[in-house]
Parts: structure tokens; C-alpha cells; sequence
């Protein structure tokens, strides 16, 4: 264990939680090609708040981690983790281009005896299929001779304090048993609930993707009541809280389903189903339920200002929260912008205010401006008011005093708002 020198590829939500721990216990370098990324982290700032400023420089300046875009300085690595995004195009596909090409340098680098770790999540067979033949070609050596494998899924949860990287219940495996115990031994040392060793690789694959089709799914049907009971005039909430004085009753919400695990995961596994003839239909019809949310809070912020008399078209609206969950800056796949290009069918005067979201990745990703000023100056000025995301900041805030007049329309998707300030809600 003491010979253990450990190289990260990959310092995003996942990547740099990791490497951060690793280099309590062993030496460490996190390894990333955006030059700019590298930059900030060794300056001690992580702009996704994952790491705290205090614990990233006590980590660079106490215990020696490093952050580099020069692949030079990590050949001297034996243990390799790989942590890069697997999202998927346009058709929602699974796009390995990050895995492939993060698997290229891990073959320009590792040598005899090294071993890499996948934390990707992936379809089961990812792995030995198609991220370990392209070690093998680009380093000449031979899989499971020359050089191993293990593959331990992440569990990061963005914007999560309380189940940090450290405290989480990690699944590890290898490619052999031996490296196996290795691998487990390596994660359970810096561990505090320690692990869950697979019985293979490939088991390990599958318990990742499952974990968050299983949320998917669940969340898809309290989506699906909503639907039903907003139709029938019942609130949802209440329902929920009654159903949930059972002592089995699994208390979900409903709500959209953005980000990069949830929204995304479920993609790889319905495809690779249907690879060998199986059909995902409750997947996939949640995945197609969940996906259309953004759309149908718009409409009914539509059907409510109708009632109330109030003109749709060239209306002012306001959108608190634009990030896929609260107290995150995190903008990955949000449903938020869903939302936004259906009201913006009927007007154009959308502003959408949220502190915690960087307004220049929001530009560049989805093409739509923050108005992050002072809050204060927003108010009274809207003919309806949606409250999108449910950061800290909107809490102690009576949403109401946004609006114009009395008869504007607030809607509550996250459904935390006090009942008499809201004339609708998920």
C-alpha cells in the first residue's frame, strides 16, 4: 500500500471529491486537459463547490496533491482512476467519446503491474468491452497479464454536504480477485463507511446504472400522479402526506429530473437492453414522462394566468432557479430551460434569477441570460412568478412580492411554498 502512487483522470463533480481524499492516505495527482480547470483548482478554488476552498488547499499544501494537464507528470502513477462525464447525444445515445479518449491516455501511461479503476457509469460490459481494448492497443501490453483493471461506480450526489465522497458506501471490483482485495483495499482506507465488494466488474456496472433508473422510475410515477391529481383539483403534496402514514409507503416528490445521473443513466442501460432483445418499457416510458415536466409546468403556468384573465402574450414572467437542483451551481441537463422555451412561445420578457448558477456557462450552454442582480429590485414588477428551484436564498422570501398586482400567478414546482401564496403546484 505504501508503493500506491494514485493518478485521477477527470476533476469534475466526481474526479476531484476523489482525488482530494486519495491524497490524505497516498500520493496523488489529479489530471485534467481543461488547462483553465487545472489552473483554478491549484489556485485552491473549486468553482463546483464539491471541495471547499479550506480542504483543497489543505490537500495541495499539507499532503502534496497536485493538479496537471502534462501527462509527463503522471507516468510515474501505478493506480489510475478514471472519472469522466459519459453523457449521451442528441438522440439520447451513449456517447463514449470521453471514455475512449480518457482510456488513450491511460494507455500512453500505465505499465507493468499498474492497475486502472473506471468510476464512469456505463451499461454493463463498458468496461472490458470498449475502455480496456484501447489501453491494450495504445500501451502494447496485455489486459489481466501485463495490467489490471477494477471498476468502482461513483456516488456523488452535487450540492450534497452531508453524504460527502468520504461517508459514501463505495462498490469495488476487479479484474481478477486478487485485484479485487486490492482495489477494496485501496477505497476502504479512506473510506468511513467502508465497501461492497462485487463478485465482478460487470455486476458492479449494473448496480450503478440501476441505482438511478430506480429513481427515475419512482419519481416518474409521483410525476404521473401529479398529472392525475392537479387534473382531478386535489393537491398532490397532500395526498403524499397522507399515503406517506403507512409504514411502507416510499415518500417521493414530484418534480423535473435534470442533471447528469438520473435524467441520463437510464439512457445507457435501455440501450444496451434492447442489444439483446429487450424491450425497457417502464424505463423508457419514464424517461419520457420525466423529460416532458419542463413542458407541462409551462402549460399550466399558461392555463393558470388564462383563468385569472391575465394576457399570456407579452406577459412578465419570472423564474427563480435555473440549476437542475437547489444550493448547486450545477446546470448540467437542466429542466429548467424547458420550462423557459415554452413560455417563451407566448412572450419574450422572461427573467430568470438564480445566485447560485454562472451566468456566462448559462449563455454558452443554453443561449439564455441570468439576470443575477440584486434580488430586491425584481420585485413587483411580474404577472406570474415559478419557482424552479428551491434554493436557501427563495426560502424566507414571501414569492408573492414579485408579482404586480394581487392577481398574478405564483407556481410552486418544488412544492416547499407556503399553500396560501401559490395558485399552483406539482
Amino acid at each position: 500500500m505504501n508503493s500506491i502512487k494514485i493518478c485521477v483522470i477527470g476533476l469534475g463533480y466526481v474526479g476531484l471529491p476523489l482525488a482530494r481524499l486519495f491524497s490524505t492516505k497516498f500520493e496523488t495527482v489529479g489530471f485534467d486537459m481543461n488547462q483553465s480547470r487545472v489552473n483554478a483548482l491549484m489556485s485552491g478554488h473549486d468553482s463546483t463547490l464539491e471541495v471547499s476552498d479550506e480542504l483543497l488547499q489543505e490537500a495541495i499544501k499539507n499532503y502534496g496533491f497536485i493538479c496537471t494537464s502534462d501527462i509527463e507528470k503522471i507516468k510515474n502513477c501505478n493506480f489510475y482512476v478514471v472519472a469522466v462525464p459519459t453523457p449521451v447525444d442528441d438522440n439520447n445515445r451513449p456517447d463514449l467519446r470521453p471514455l475512449w479518449s480518457a482510456s488513450e491516455t491511460v494507455g500512453r501511461v500505465i505499465k507493468k503491474d499498474d492497475i486502472v479503476v473506471y468510476e464512469s457509469t456505463v451499461y454493463p460490459g463498458v468496461t472490458e468491452e470498449e475502455c480496456l481494448p484501447i489501453v491494450e492497443r495504445i500501451s502494447g501490453l496485455k489486459f489481466n497479464v501485463d495490467f489490471f483493471a477494477g471498476y468502482s461506480p461513483e456516488r456523488i450526489n452535487p450540492g450534497d454536504k452531508e453524504h460527502t465522497v468520504e461517508k459514501i458506501k463505495k462498490v469495488t471490483s476487479g479484474s481478477t480477485p486478487e485485484i479485487a482485495d486490492v482495489v477494496d483495499e485501496i477505497y476502504n482506507s479512506v473510506l468511513v463507511n467502508g465497501t461492497h465488494k462485487a463478485p465482478s466488474i460487470r455486476v458492479a456496472e449494473a448496480s450503478k446504472i440501476i441505482e438511478n433508473s430506480q429513481r427515475d422510475v419512482n419519481i416518474a410515477f409521483m410525476n404521473e400522479l401529479a398529472k392525475i391529481f392537479n387534473a382531478m383539483g386535489i393537491d398532490t403534496n397532500d395526498v403524499i402526506e397522507a399515503a406517506s402514514s403507512k409504514w411502507n409507503f416510499i415518500k417521493l416528490k414530484p418534480g423535473l429530473v435534470g442533471g447528469h445521473c438520473i435524467s441520463v443513466d437510464p439512457y445507457y442501460l435501455i440501450q444496451k437492453a434492447q442489444v439483446y432483445g429487450v424491450l425497457p418499457r417502464v424505463m423508457f416510458s419514464a424517461r419520457r414522462l420525466n423529460d416532458g415536466m419542463g413542458d407541462y409546468v409551462g402549460n399550466q403556468v399558461v392555463k393558470l394566468m388564462n383563468k385569472k384573465g391575465i394576457l399570456v402574450q407579452d406577459s412578465k414572467i419570472l423564474i427563480l432557479g435555473f440549476t437542475f437542483k437547489e444550493n448547486c451551481p450545477d446546470v448540467r441537463n437542466t429542466k429548467v430551460i424547458d420550462i423557459y422555451h415554452t413560455l417563451a412561445e407566448y412572450t419574450k420578457n422572461i427573467t430568470i434569477y438564480d445566485p447560485w448558477a454562472n451566468a456566462d456557462k448559462v449563455m454558452h450552454e443554453y443561449g439564455v441570460i441570468l439576470n443575477n442582480g440584486e434580488m430586491n429590485i425584481l420585485f413587483y414588477q411580474f404577472d406570474a412568478v415559478i419557482l424552479a428551484v428551491a434554493h436557501n436564498e427563495f426560502n424566507s422570501i414571501n414569492i408573492r412580492r414579485f408579482l404586480a398586482t394581487n392577481n398574478g400567478v405564483v407556481y410552486d414546482v418544488k412544492g416547499v411554498l407556503n399553500k396560501e401564496w401559490i395558485d399552483g403546484r406539482l
